[in-house]
């Protein structure tokens, strides 16, 4: 039997809830303790170490907001080997239309449950389904899932969720930094033209691919 939540652990757990399925990353202890009302970080410290031994979290204090929740199982014990990604909207993978930012907010309460197996560390992953056939060379097809994981930075060839400033629209592609400062987003698929952003300032990476997850017909 698991023991009974105080009041400001259950306030606690259900911030880190909503925070990691919006944001796709764990809150800081500051946060969290503003978040909860409790102003000593050494009371928010001592609540999340409690949650931890109850199985509630896991914690690993060698890096920054190290922090993830464990999946309860109807049993009432922790299912480690699942991981539930929010899914956070859609992405278009071809000509890249407008999309209104909050098409990047969580849609719900909407997750994809994954083998731990699969993602190696989730702090950050997100979940958009894809729109569009741009990436089907890439074996990426239109209403496939793909698995993000939030940065800003990513290498050339690399997939990634991309926003464009200027045009307010988002597109799913091929990441490449040309020479003189070009940003060239290349699609996988021979019918489809790349598109060329003269001003890097305009490009913003939401996060890089780590995994397709196939919709099935």
């Amino acid at each position: 039997m698991r023991e009974t939540l105080t009041e400001k652990q259950q306030n606690i757990l259900a911030f880190l809830t909503d925070y990691i399925e919006t944001n796709g990353y764990p809150p800081s202890i500051r946060e969290i303790g503003a978040a909860t009302g409790i102003k000593s970080t050494s009371a928010v410290s001592y609540n999340l170490r409690r949650l931890e031994e109850m199985g509630y979290i896991s914690r690993d204090r060698e890096v920054p907001r190290g922090l993830r929740l464990l999946t309860l199982s109807p049993a009432g014990g922790v299912d480690d080997d699942v991981v539930r990604i929010p899914l956070r909207g859609r992405i278009v993978a071809g000509a890249p239309i407008p999309l209104p930012p909050s098409d990047f907010s969580l849609m719900g309460d909407e997750t994809i449950e994954l083998t731990r197996s699969l993602l190696g560390d989730p702090t950050g992953l997100y979940a958009l389904q894809v729109q569009g056939n741009s990436m089907i060379d890439a074996l990426v097809h239109d209403g496939d899932i793909v698995i993000l994981r939030h940065q800003q930075r990513v290498e050339n060839g690399e997939m990634a969720a991309v926003w464009l400033r200027d045009r307010e629209e988002t597109t799913l592609k091929r990441f490449y930094q040309e020479e003189d400062g070009t940003v060239r987003l290349q699609p996988a698929n021979p019918t489809m033209q790349p598109i060329y952003i003269g001003d890097p300032g305009q490009v913003e990476v939401q996060g890089k691919v780590v995994l397709v997850v196939r919709r099935l017909e």
